[in-house]
């Protein structure tokens, strides 16, 4: 584990933040060339991630701040400040399914707005969402953070004391779901980049996108350890975390717009 990676005076430059970067960068090249096959202008396509990026931050924080209140009462300027008042620089603590909601709420109003082609685009983009799920946990994973429960498995690892998982977890082989969800990431991606090369209507693979996240993350998150105020209701004693309730609301979105869609594009092909 190694959540810093070097530091030059108090400059620090952290694992998280240098994936999280990248995988930024990888998904605006490949969405700007997927554009492009398609005959989309590659410059929309770099505005939109800027919303893209500006909204996935803010949304992330947002949702982590609203249930971790105790640690932001008497210092509120930490919940969006870049400079903590502790003084480090950057914001620890990101929850990514709020950063997926809002991203995907302000981009659908910025392509409405610029009469961009919205499920066009959101076909080009998709894929490169999930490649980054594959960059960005693997820096969760060098810094401690989304961990897993205690388990005995061959896959299980200890996480060192000073981390999250190894202050949470002192000593004790826990799974890490980080690296679970970075290849289920790179497991979509695949699927929806074949998903493309077949797809019968505009929409269909950010869809399948939609269902295909949903069933991962609501999985995975069996799996994860989360702190009380994530516990969002209990299903036959099982705990059921806030992440999975608005997973299990991507997949239904996802599937409805999928029937929904397919029965169009079906009763468009038979009136010809």
């Amino acid at each position: 584990m190694h959540p810093v990676l070097f530091r030059i005076g108090r400059f620090e430059l952290h694992s998280y933040g240098l994936m999280l970067a990248i995988s930024f960068i990888v998904g605006i090249w490949l969405s700007m060339k997927r554009a492009q096959k398609v005959g989309m202008n590659p410059n929309h396509i770099m505005d939109l991630s800027v919303v893209i990026i500006i909204s996935s931050i803010i949304g992330a924080r947002a949702l982590y701040v609203v249930f971790h209140l105790d640690e932001f009462r008497g210092h509120w300027i930490d919940t969006f400040s870049p400079i903590q008042s502790n003084g480090e620089i950057g914001l620890a603590g990101l929850t990514l399914l709020g950063g997926v909601v809002l991203a995907i709420a302000a981009s659908l109003l910025y392509l409405w707005w610029r009469r961009m082609p919205i499920l066009k685009t959101a076909d080009v983009v998709i894929p490169a969402f999930a490649l980054g799920i594959f960059f960005t946990r693997i820096g969760c994973f060098l810094n401690g953070c989304c961990f897993g429960h205690a388990c005995s498995g061959p896959l299980c690892v200890v996480f060192p004391p000073n981390s999250p998982a190894g202050a949470t977890y002192p000593g004790v082989h826990i799974h890490p779901t980080q690296l679970y969800s970075s290849a289920y990431g790179l497991l979509i991606f695949g699927a929806l980049m074949w998903l493309d090369r077949r797809k019968p209507f505009d929409g269909y693979v950010f869809f399948w996108g939609l269902v295909l996240y949903g069933i991962a993350r609501f999985l995975i998150d069996f799996l994860r350890y989360y702190e009380p105020s994530m516990i969002a209701l209990h299903v036959f004693g099982a705990p059921i975390t806030v992440n999975q309730l608005i997973s299990l609301g991507m997949i239904v979105t996802g599937a409805g717009l999928l029937i929904w869609k397919g029965k169009q594009s079906h009763r468009a092909a038979a009136g010809q």
